[in-house]
Formats: structure tokens, sequence, C-alpha cells
């Protein structure tokens, strides 16, 4: 079953070039963050080898930027490979399109929150609204698939 109402690629094409760029925005906050803090403690870069020395090395309140970037590997690469899933299938249309872009908008707030002051309870709420977004996405597609 294909969907009706029909859109151009670029209609998922560019949510999914969203999400990279709030990607690439937590990548470099978190270089920032690193390199300031090494640079104001004197720390030998030869001391962040491993993950876990890092973790030791890096107090808590700067591990925020981190941790989420981790987080930007897990839930948005099934949005990525729905996306062009979506695309190759030729099913693009405005709910999909929507979907995509609540996903983006709330995963960059789900960044802000955790790059920032790191309230639980705020960022899990944005956490399950955007996973709401993608696994409508999933399940609708998967029920046009049958």
């Amino acid at each position: 079953m294909v969907a009706t109402s029909m859109l151009g690629s670029s209609a998922l094409a560019l949510p999914m070039l969203g999400m990279m760029i709030v990607t690439l925005l937590v990548w470099v906050f978190m270089f920032i963050q690193r390199i300031g803090f090494a640079q104001s403690h004197t720390l030998d870069i030869e001391q962040f080898k491993t993950p876990a020395d890092v973790q030791a090395l890096i107090p808590a309140d700067l591990s925020g930027a981190s941790n989420n970037f981790k987080n930007l590997f897990e839930l948005p690469v099934i949005f990525y490979a729905i996306c062009l899933y979506l695309i190759a299938s030729g099913q693009v249309d405005s709910f999909y399109a929507n979907c995509a872009w609540a996903f983006v908008v709330l995963r960059a707030v789900h960044s802000l929150i955790h790059c920032s002051y790191n309230k639980v309870a705020h960022r899990f709420g944005i956490y399950m609204l955007s996973g709401i977004a993608l696994w409508v996405m999933v399940v609708r597609a998967f029920l046009a698939a049958l």
C-alpha cells in the first residue's frame, strides 16, 4: 500500500540532514568542553586514551554532551533507516514528514537539555515524545508493507 499524498524525497531528506546537524553541534560542543577542561586543568591529551580514562577525568557536570552524543547513535539510527526505507519505497507523505520533523525538533530539545541543565524529568518527557514520533513512523510503514 502506497500513501496517497506523495511528496518528494526531500520531505524526509531534510529532516535527516537536520538530525545530522544536531549530531554535529553536540559533537562540536562536546569537544569544546573537553578541550577547555583539559587546558584549564593542564591535562595532557594522552591522559584521554580510553573512554574509561575520559570518564575518570571529566567531572559529571561536563559529561552531558558526551552522554548525549552516544544517545544520538541509538534511536536516530532507526530514524535514518526508516526515512531511507520510506524514500526507497516511495511512501513519503506529509504524515511521515511531520513525524520526522517532530522527531528532529524533539531530539534537538532533548540535546539542549542534556547538554545544559540536564533535568532528567524534562529530558525523559522529551525523549518519550520523540520516541513516539519515531515508532509511529515505523509501525505505520510496517502496516503499509503487509
